[in-house]
């Protein structure tokens, strides 16, 4: 739990499509090798590009963020599309039809079987666990049902935390409709007024959780972590590492319009 995650599910995808391809260059074809470097340059390079390119209006306002990967924010269909394009060229250019189309279908197959692990845990109910707040009286994520919640998982020592942290404080500021829960992960009380005081940020709920049972409750690892919650609780959808102004806007309207859910409580 001390290594701040940033899209483990990316970076196992990476590796294990990296592994698979190597294994089939060496025994089937090494065209094979020179497809799969392509597939994963291009392929990332263009979902980003879709990213940016749907969410151009949060990006001309911070244009540094173009560069800002670290964030996340990769647009799937348009890695899809330039990967099918770059493999439709390695299939009709060099004539390794079934070499080059078996690694396409596995490398699929393992991304596929990725984006489902990162997503086993959604629908899952809000824990019952009662956290003490900085101030104020203990209070339970699923106490606050009723509302879409965020919640968000940090630590003043991880780097993504301190980053996000005031994207987050002015977003929950101007959205009084959605409760934002922000559940401090090990640290003191006085180590994180320190923090907070230093930084200047107005948070309203802070909660403790010293021994991680959050992160444990959803199954997850590493910080930070920011939870989606629709009113009836369950968990909509999920962001691991440092997020973006668009995903966080994005993930709040998806939970809003649940807000009137008839999903059972």
């Amino acid at each position: 739990m001390r290594v701040c995650a940033c899209r483990l599910a990316v970076i196992v995808g990476i590796f294990a499509f990296i592994i698979v391809t190597s294994v089939l260059a060496r025994r089937v074809d090494p065209i094979i090798g020179r497809w799969s470097t392509w597939a994963l340059i291009g392929g990332l390079f263009a979902a980003r590009l879709g990213h940016i390119a749907l969410h151009w209006d949060s990006f001309a306002a911070e244009p540094w963020r173009v560069f800002a990967i670290w964030q996340g924010g990769f647009n799937p269909i348009a890695g899809l599309i330039a990967v099918t394009i770059i493999s439709i060229v390695f299939i009709r250019s060099l004539n390794v039809g079934l070499e080059a189309a078996g690694a396409l279908g596995l490398s699929l197959v393992i991304w596929v079987g990725v984006v489902q692990l990162t997503h086993s845990t959604l629908g899952q109910p809000a824990p019952t666990i009662a956290l003490q707040q900085i101030d104020g009286p203990p209070v339970a994520v699923s106490n606050v049902a009723g509302r879409p919640t965020v919640v968000n998982l940090w630590a003043s020592w991880c780097p993504p935390c301190r980053r996000e942290m005031p994207l987050l404080a002015e977003t929950a500021s101007g959205r009084p409709e959605v409760t934002f829960l922000f559940i401090n992960q090990g640290e003191g009380r006085e180590k994180i007024r320190s923090y907070l005081d230093v930084e200047n940020l107005k948070l309203d709920r802070v909660l403790l959780d010293p021994s991680m049972q959050i992160p444990r409750h959803y199954g997850m690892m590493g910080l930070p972590i920011t939870l989606f919650l629709a009113a009836n609780g369950t968990l909509v959808s999920m962001h691991i590492g440092e997020i973006s102004r668009e995903a966080l806007n994005a993930n709040i309207e998806k939970i809003a319009h649940l807000r009137n859910s008839s999903a059972p409580r």
